[in-house]
């Protein structure tokens, strides 16, 4: 949905880039000057980093200066600021898909980007767990399919022409995977920001140590319960919570930021409040609350019904509020409804995507340019042979990165065109005020519908097609 005047009202932020950017002229200007590496090249101007080859580089920077200054000082940013935090490259690319996603599309609710924000890349699918909830069904060695280091590296780039700005390693365990080191060490040399997806099992002080040097910046490590015997029954692994409490211990004291990962289940959705705690003990900058998709080796009968998975919610949320104050614990979910329940309680910090968190007086300016779920639109992932999908909460193939291209995929695939257009939603969650903000969990409405566009069912105002799924006997 393009945004009118009248649709971007106060939202300040948004009005500023509708101002100056969204109007037919400075658009097509945008898109007669710069792809998205020549953008990049002109933001490494603008912040000093890198120095014009010649008098067109020097120009296009220096009109791409004037323009982003004027908005800063429009939202009382200081000059040197917009500098420092355009030095790092991943932050470049960021800002360049923003501008060129805009140029291609205007400002849009939620907003579409030239690229994906963050590619999740199942990295292998080998693994040395059996987790009850596995969405990819890992397994102890690598399948016959996965790529060559050679086709890791061209993922690489691809990744880097297409204006990603952030990958996230992820499996199976990656780091059983003998080429993680090599590639991940390549994708810092291409300059984007790195996360890495583990268990913590294998994180030793040594790993740790290497994990930072090949330029890893946040670790994601998963923990399903406070209780040991409860999570090393989860993971199939007896052993496992110590192996993985001393994994985060090693990434937190080499500096890492570390999110400790929660997926809720009938099995430990009273356990997850309890998690708060463990996280500050431990060191943790994050706790994130994974939205159960029952895909792969997760099975439907461990799904929260609506009501439950809103408690749960709501009650993460208070608990964030009232110790945001006094400690540096954020605690966020992955289910697009925890945004519509910041808005609708709008004190303190929120959430408006997994990702990010901004305080509540920013809401209005920024909830529906993210826009809740982004599959397809924020993020996208690939398996370990290659395959893109919407995300890796949804198997559905669009195409393979070694025969059809990643920025092919990304811009032509019907599917994902789609699912960027929350005026396609269907059932509850297309009359629904949030779903701009929300937009419900794309993947669980195909786990559930096969239909990504049919309503989520785990949202409390979509009870009713719960209900009628549970009679039918899911």
């Amino acid at each position: 949905m393009h945004l009118s005047d009248e649709e971007i009202g106060s939202k300040t932020i948004v009005k500023q880039l509708k101002m100056f950017m969204d109007n037919r002229i400075v658009r097509s200007m945008i898109k007669a000057l710069w792809d998205q590496k020549e953008l990049e090249k002109s933001l490494g101007i603008l912040s000093g980093v890198e120095k014009p080859n010649c008098f067109s580089e020097r120009v296009k920077a220096k009109l791409l200066e004037w323009t982003l200054l004027r908005i800063s000082k429009k939202l009382g940013i200081e000059e040197d600021k917009i500098r420092t935090r355009l030095k790092p490259k991943y932050l470049r690319k960021g800002m360049a898909n923003v501008i060129i996603g805009i140029a291609e599309n205007g400002i849009t609710m939620p907003q579409v980007l030239h690229a994906p924000f963050l590619v999740v890349w199942d990295f292998t699918k080998q693994c040395n767990l059996m987790c009850k909830h596995c969405y990819i069904n890992a397994v102890p060695h690598p399948s016959e399919d996965e790529l060559s280091l050679e086709e890791k590296l061209d993922v690489v780039d691809q990744l880097d022409r297409a204006g990603v700005a952030a990958i996230a390693f992820s499996g199976g365990e990656p780091l059983m995977n003998k080429d993680f080191w090599e590639v991940a060490e390549y994708a810092n040399e291409k300059g984007f920001f790195l996360s890495i997806a583990s268990n913590g099992t294998l994180i030793t002080k040594e790993v740790a140590e290497r994990l930072k040097s090949v330029g890893v910046r946040y670790a994601e490590i998963s923990l399903d319960s406070p209780y040991a015997e409860k999570h090393d029954s989860f993971r199939g692994i007896p052993g496992a919570f110590n192996r993985t409490v001393e994994g985060i211990r090693n990434v937190v004291k080499v500096g890492i930021d570390v999110g400790i990962a929660i997926t809720s289940t009938k099995i430990n959705k009273d356990d997850v409040l309890k998690m708060v705690d463990l996280s500050r003990s431990l060191g943790a900058n994050k706790l994130i609350v994974f939205n159960f998709v029952p895909t792969g080796r997760g099975e439907f009968h461990l799904d929260l019904n609506p009501w439950e998975r809103e408690e749960l919610l709501r009650n993460l949320f208070l608990k964030w509020n009232e110790i945001s104050n006094n400690c540096g614990l954020e605690i966020l979910s992955t289910s697009p409804t925890y945004s519509r329940i910041g808005m609708e309680i709008s004190s303190g910090p929120v959430s408006p995507t997994h990702f990010v968190s901004i305080d509540s007086k920013e809401l209005e300016q920024i909830a529906e340019f993210l826009g809740g779920c982004g599959a397809g639109r924020l993020y996208c992932s690939i398996e370990p042979n290659g395959d893109v999908q919407p995300c890796v909460f949804m198997p559905i193939k669009l195409g393979n990165v070694l025969i059809d291209g990643f920025e092919n995929i990304w811009k032509k695939n019907n599917l994902l065109k789609t699912l960027r257009n929350r005026d396609l939603l269907k059932g509850g969650c297309s009359s629904c005020r949030y779903k701009y903000v929300c937009g419900g969990c794309r993947a669980r409405a195909y786990s559930y519908f096969r239909d990504p566009m049919a309503p989520d069912p785990g949202c409390i105002y979509n009870s009713e097609y719960w209900e009628k799924l549970t009679k039918g006997g899911k």
